[in-house]
C-alpha cells in the first residue's frame, strides 16, 4: 500500500517553554507530517530558537496569552493555508504519540468526520497520577453537562479537525479553558465528531509542565466566567 498523502495536514503544536522536550517532539513529528507549524506563546528559554532549527513554520506571541490564545493563533494561519484540509493540535511536551495523531487522521479521512479527539480511557495513560485523574474525572462531568456531548474524555490535546470545522471553531478562551469551550463549540455548530484510542506517557518533565490543582481552578473559574458572558 503506497503511504498516504499528508501534505493537506497541517501539525499545530503551542509552546510555552518547552525547549528540553520540543526538538525529539518536532523531530518525531517531521518523520510522519511535512507540515508542522508551532506558536511560542511568549516562551524565555529559547523554544522558538528550538523550532527554527528544525526548519518548521514559527508563529510567536509577543507575551504568554494561554494554550488556548496559541491555538487560536494556529487555527487562524491554517485557515489562511488554502491547501490545509485537516488540522492536528499536538502537546509540546512529549505526551503524545505521532502514530496516535497518524491514526486519527486517518479515522478523519477515511469516514469523512469533522472532529476525532484523542481519548485516553479507551486508550492507555502511562504512569497517570492519581490526582490528575480524579481532575479529569470532574472535569469530564462538566464537560458532557455544558457540551452534551457524550465524551469519555475531556482536555486532552490530541484532535484532528476538518476544514469544516477549524473554520466553525472560533476559540475565545485564552487559557485552559479553551478545551471545554471546544467540546461546546462541536456541539452548538452541529460538528460530527467521535473519539479514537490514544495512549499517553505522563513522564516526569510532562507533569511538571502539566496543569497543578491550583490550575484546575482557574480552569473552572474561566468556564464558569465563559458560561456567564456566553449569550442565553
Amino acid at each position: 500500500m503506497e503511504p498516504r498523502d499528508l501534505s493537506d495536514v497541517w501539525v499545530l503544536v503551542p509552546v510555552f517553554n518547552e525547549a528540553p522536550a520540543l526538538g525529539g517532539v518536532l523531530h518525531d513529528l517531521l518523520q510522519v507530517f511535512p507540515n508542522v507549524v508551532c506558536v511560542d506563546d511568549g516562551s524565555s528559554d529559547g523554544s522558538d530558537l528550538v523550532a527554527r532549527a528544525h526548519g518548521v513554520a514559527v508563529l510567536r506571541h509577543a507575551i504568554n496569552l494561554g494554550q488556548g490564545a496559541a491555538l487560536r493563533t494556529g487555527l487562524e494561519f491554517a485557515r489562511s493555508e488554502p491547501d490545509a484540509s485537516y488540522v492536528v493540535t499536538f502537546d509540546a511536551d512529549g505526551q503524545h504519540s505521532v502514530a496516535d495523531a497518524l491514526a486519527m487522521v486517518e479515522v478523519a479521512m477515511a469516514e469523512d468526520v469533522d472532529v476525532v479527539l484523542g481519548s485516553r480511557t479507551q486508550g492507555r495513560a502511562v504512569d497517570q497520577p492519581r490526582t490528575k485523574a480524579l481532575l479529569l474525572k470532574a472535569g469530564l462531568r462538566y464537560a458532557r453537562w455544558s457540551s452534551g456531548l457524550e465524551l469519555t474524555d475531556t482536555h486532552n490535546g490530541l484532535r484532528v479537525l476538518n476544514r469544516r470545522a477549524f473554520e466553525a471553531l472560533e476559540l475565545r478562551q485564552r487559557r485552559m479553558a479553551h478545551a471545554s469551550e471546544l467540546e461546546r463549540l462541536i456541539a452548538s455548530n452541529k460538528l460530527t465528531w467521535r473519539e479514537h484510542p490514544i495512549s499517553v506517557t505522563y513522564s516526569e518533565y510532562s507533569m511538571s509542565k502539566g496543569q497543578s490543582n491550583l490550575n484546575a481552578f482557574n480552569v473552572l473559574f474561566d468556564l464558569f466566567a465563559a458560561r456567564l458572558d456566553s449569550p442565553s
